[in-house]
């Protein structure tokens, strides 16, 4: 190594020390330094191609980070709020108005209850539906069939008497989806009766072989319904959804909206968790099914540092689906070069952080899944088993080996053992995960 001492014009007092590397040191460099690219020729040449996509992704991801920020200063976020409560919860320091008021912000509703009692997206919604329904009134599914965990709390699926909405005397009707997969434009136009209260869009494809919906399609739909009954309330099962586009459904006239914390909106770092967001009265209505009439949304415990992971989880939410995003379409972009269908189609905008791909067999669907779990930094040295699970019509198989159980934002993928085999990949805490993980996938899968 060669060094030279040398001034420079712009700060001629201040001489600065160059060292220049010899031969011996570049090659010392090249061997030891340079790390060889650990990812397959396939994903190589996906991620070459995605340039485009991925920085407009980066600046998705500035410009939601941007309002995260002002929704924090907004609240006059300060360490005070990190404080757990214990008991009834009434001695805790004003974490749980200040991260409600910031939600509510970020995403352009009246008022919002996050909160650690939710114990899944599915948990939310219900409450929600709860609270918007009463006997005789008549649920509408506008986006075809609803998401499989969510049909015994309807009543589409046999609950066994504990208590779902056909249960309590609540019609169900279901507007199917269009040839293409999206939204029948045409049906919607006269499915909403006077006895509609509720309208209910999942944004999300669920286990669905169709499009997810981007928010501007969910305002077009909100328009369609109002103009036929506008005292129907419009709820949105925002899983998946949070923080994917610029908007939010609340700001293009949804009522009501929920989803979980162990996806988009935690961060991967919330370990527990669900919001309800829209109009204050519903919001209210919604927070009384979670506890009960007359108790309101300043109730509740919320123990240890839970509060803190709750908002730095919301403050890196932005960045984490960014990097879900990418990920979803390295997958799109490996596996349709490899013949199998997918969607969302490669390089089209994303409206979720899913991305389904046709396997076309049991036997392909299997092998994916525990291709994934040895590519997981937790219980890697486990093989994913399919079976029955609560809340589910087939027989399910989940790969996730996740810090915080069942978080699908880290990385995760599903899929239930039904024709046509699709997986369901969600998450990714950057989206070199996903490129170390499909070179396993594909060595899986070849030649089954």
């Amino acid at each position: 190594m060669l060094s030279i001492t040398c001034a420079f014009s712009a700060y001629p007092t201040h001489p600065v020390r160059i060292s220049i590397p010899t031969t011996s040191t570049i090659r010392y460099a090249s061997r030891f330094s340079v790390p060889i690219n650990p990812f397959v020729p396939e994903v190589i040449e996906a991620v070459d191609s995605l340039n485009s996509e991925f920085r407009a992704v980066d600046n998705l991801v500035a410009y939601n980070t941007t309002r995260v920020l002002k929704a924090f200063h907004n609240a006059r976020l300060g360490s005070h709020h990190f404080g757990g409560c214990t008991g009834y919860g009434h001695d805790e320091t004003g974490g749980r108005e200040a991260l409600d008021q910031a939600f509510a912000e970020i995403v352009g509703a009246e008022s919002a209850i996050v909160r650690s009692q939710f114990f899944s997206g599915t948990h939310a919604i219900t409450c929600a539906l709860f609270a918007l329904l009463r006997p005789g009134d008549e649920l509408l599914a506008v986006a075809g069939a609803p998401y499989d965990t969510l049909e015994e709390v309807i009543g589409k699926r046999d609950s066994g008497g504990l208590g779902s909405l056909q249960d309590f005397g609540v019609k169900y009707r279901e507007v199917p989806l269009a040839e293409d997969g999206g939204l029948d434009w045409n049906e919607l136009m006269h499915a909403v009766k006077p006895e509609t209260k509720c309208a209910l869009i999942q944004r999300s494809c669920g286990y669905s072989w169709r499009q997810s919906l981007s928010v501007n399609d969910i305002g077009r739909a909100i328009k369609i319904i109002k103009m036929q009954n506008p005292e129907c309330s419009v709820m949105v099962d925002n899983c998946y959804g949070e923080l994917v586009e610029s908007i939010e459904p609340p700001m293009v006239g949804a009522d009501l909206m929920a989803g979980s914390l162990i996806k988009n909106p935690g961060g991967t770092i919330a370990p527990c968790g669900g919001y309800v967001a829209g109009k204050k009265k519903l919001v209210e209505a919604a927070a009384a099914r979670l506890s009960a009439p007359g108790l309101g949304v300043d109730c509740g415990s919320t123990p240890g540092d839970i509060m803190r992971a709750f908002f730095q989880g919301l403050f890196l939410s932005p960045q984490m689906v960014g990097e879900a995003i990418k990920g979803s379409f390295l997958i799109a972009e490996v596996l349709a070069s490899k013949g199998y269908k997918v969607q969302p189609l490669p390089r089209v905008p994303r409206c979720d952080t899913v991305q389904a791909v046709q396997l076309g067999s049991r036997e392909r669907l299997l092998a994916f899944c525990e291709a994934v779990q040895r590519s997981s930094p937790v219980g890697s040295y486990t093989k994913p088993i399919a079976g029955t699970t609560p809340g589910y019509a087939s027989e399910v198989i989940f790969a996730d080996g996740t810090f915080i159980d069942g978080s699908t934002s880290e990385l995760s993928c599903d899929g239930p053992l039904r024709e046509p085999f699709a997986v369901f990949c969600q998450g990714g805490t950057h989206w070199t995960q996903w490129g170390l993980v499909l070179g396993e996938v594909l060595k899986s899968i070849d030649g089954i």
